[in-house]
């Protein structure tokens, strides 16, 4: 049985509307107001207020990167793009704003709740899997430093079953985990061929 997902409330939540004077604006102002939302319209450049709204509506068809204090695709909150022009240019520069949904324009009477919803979940599932990429990638990168510190270790004549063996045993004697006495090992490997250098070449 699937888990029913949470729909959060959305009353007190901060917009920024970021697009020229036009009717959408009013539109989307309506709506956003029936909801229970606070908001702000904004064109060209983003005030401080931008930082900490919940949301961010943007104009598609004219907005440029310079519009954002932050990154394309880095938005710290949910992005939902005003599009009136598909032109594929204008399409594939929302989407690499990290737009989480759109709302067609001209903007009429419905429509904002659930791109308002759709766009929260969107950000905070692509939010989460970025974290779990990044924590993928550190354990990828100790199990790296595993193989590196064993590998090191055979090279003083012993087997790598030996080296493993080897390296359990220092981390159990330093009493931490198998990586963190791998990265010593590496560091400590680094030091002494760094330091092999520097006699080399203070003899030459």
């Amino acid at each position: 049985m699937k888990k029913r997902l949470h729909i959060p409330s959305l009353g007190g939540a901060r917009a920024v509307i970021l697009h020229r004077p036009h009717a959408t604006v009013q539109a989307l102002g309506r709506q956003l107001a029936a909801i229970g939302l606070e908001f702000s319209d904004q064109w060209p450049d983003l005030s401080a207020y931008t930082l900490g709204a919940d949301f961010v509506f943007f104009d598609a068809d004219m907005g440029y990167d310079a519009q954002f204090p932050w990154d394309p695709g880095e938005a710290p909150m949910p992005m939902i793009a005003l599009i009136g022009s598909e032109a594929p240019g204008r399409v594939e520069w929302a989407l690499a704003q990290g737009a989480d949904t759109q709302l067609h324009k001209p903007v009429g009477d419905s429509g904002v709740y659930s791109a308002l919803l759709i766009a929260r979940h969107a950000f905070e599932a692509r939010r989460s899997l970025a974290v779990e990429i990044s924590d993928l990638r550190a354990r990828l990168d100790e199990r790296q430093t595993v193989v590196r510190a064993v590998t090191l270790l055979a090279t003083r004549g012993q087997s790598e079953a030996q080296a493993y063996a080897q390296l359990r045993q220092l981390a159990m004697a330093w009493q931490v985990t198998i990586e963190q006495a791998a990265q010593r090992i590496v560091a400590r490997m680094a030091e002494e061929n760094d330091g092999g250098r520097d006699d080399k070449s203070r003899r030459t």
